[in-house]
């Protein structure tokens, strides 16, 4: 069994694989909420306030309120009643250290796959999260969200491609 900072007895064993589960849970929320065009769901997945949001190309931020409002413009944008920013985010591969009960750090692999109906392309990416989480009023939050793009194919949408939303 590898060794672990947070005690090794059956009470804290357990309440690392619970911090653990919630932290996944935390980061399958923020997922979902970006898929579901959720602004308020994704804003409660980060810190009140302080977080250092890192997302290369989408900007750098010291609070999670910059990519919000980063999230609405893309994620939101409709013409016609529609949106036109279609994501399908999927993050694997949980990397969780719990250092203490208040604190933990992550990184997860994402494959993510987006249909931009105004450039009509379908692009697919992968790329890195490197995390950390804190305990906020009772609940695991992420203090800091860096990605990193590793490779992306983008191509044109077909012209026989039907889009049902």
């Amino acid at each position: 069994m590898s060794q672990h900072p947070v005690s090794h007895d059956l009470a804290g064993r357990i309440a690392r694989l619970e911090a653990v589960e919630a932290i996944k849970a935390l980061k399958h929320r923020y997922l979902r909420a970006c898929d579901a065009k959720d602004p308020e769901g994704f804003r409660a997945c980060f810190v009140t306030s302080g977080a250092s949001i890192d997302f290369g190309r989408l900007g750098r931020f010291d609070d999670a309120d910059g990519i919000v409002k980063v999230f609405e413009s893309i994620a939101l944008r409709q013409v016609d009643g529609e949106n036109v920013i279609l994501d399908m985010h999927h993050a694997m591969h949980p990397d969780i250290t719990v250092h203490d009960a208040d604190t933990a750090s992550g990184r997860w692999t994402l494959k993510f796959r987006q249909v931009n109906l105004l450039d009509n392309t379908e692009s697919v990416s992968t790329g890195e999260y490197d995390d950390e989480y804190v305990v906020e009023d009772g609940r695991w939050k992420m203090s800091k969200c860096h990605f990193r793009r590793y490779w992306a194919i983008v191509q044109p949408i077909g012209a026989d491609w039907k889009i049902d939303q």
